[in-house]
């Protein structure tokens, strides 16, 4: 039995609202996909410690049931994370919270605490993608400019359907009010990003 899962992440409303803001810019309120550089030439991601992207490069991020595939431990400030998802039934989204320059926890230690991480300020990036379909960028363009440690993190419901959360993410004020589980996250899809000066 699913359950209604909006009133226990009344924290995600930050990401929610931010989500919705970016989604609803075309006049269908249908949310514009972000096309893919077909150029990676300066894209390097099989060594799995760290990653040359470049001055402007592009790292592209598989994202899967439950984990990121992909993500190096470092990249260079001014990188661009472009996201697929090759779940079968899950829709999944990359949200990039800088966290402080004091703030020294394990990665295990901030997720037990995700309503304050959430809480902490609006994410760098939030991008999107359903089972097979196209990156939407929903704030950001995927940019991380800001030296400094990452958190990323996918709190969508485990279960929920990717159609349904779309349209209640373009038709809402608020976090999307659909049936699902535990957020992702729950689930162990998170990791810990450093982006170098």
């Amino acid at each position: 039995m699913q359950q209604r899962t909006s009133h226990r992440l009344a924290p995600l409303a930050i990401i929610a609202a931010l989500t919705l803001a970016a989604c609803g810019d075309d006049a269908d309120g249908t949310a514009t996909p972000v096309q893919a550089d077909t150029d990676t030439t300066d894209t390097d991601t099989t060594d799995a410690d760290t990653t040359d992207t470049g001055s402007t490069g592009v790292l592209q991020v598989e994202m899967a049931d439950f984990h990121y595939g992909d993500l190096p431990d470092e990249v260079p400030s001014g990188t661009r994370i472009e996201v697929t998802n090759s779940s079968e039934s899950e829709i999944h989204e990359f949200v990039a919270v800088r966290l402080a320059d004091d703030d020294n926890r394990p990665v295990a230690d901030i997720i037990a605490d995700l309503e304050a991480l959430l809480g902490s300020g609006p994410p760098t990036a939030v991008l999107l993608a359903a089972p097979g379909g196209e990156q939407i960028a929903a704030v950001g363009d995927g940019t991380l400019d800001e030296p400094g440690r990452y958190i990323i993190v996918c709190v969508i419901p485990t279960g929920a359907d990717p159609a349904e959360y779309l349209a209640a993410a373009a038709d809402s004020d608020g976090p999307p009010d659909v049936d699902g589980g535990a957020p992702h996250v729950m689930n162990g899809m998170y990791a810990e990003l450093t982006v170098t000066g």
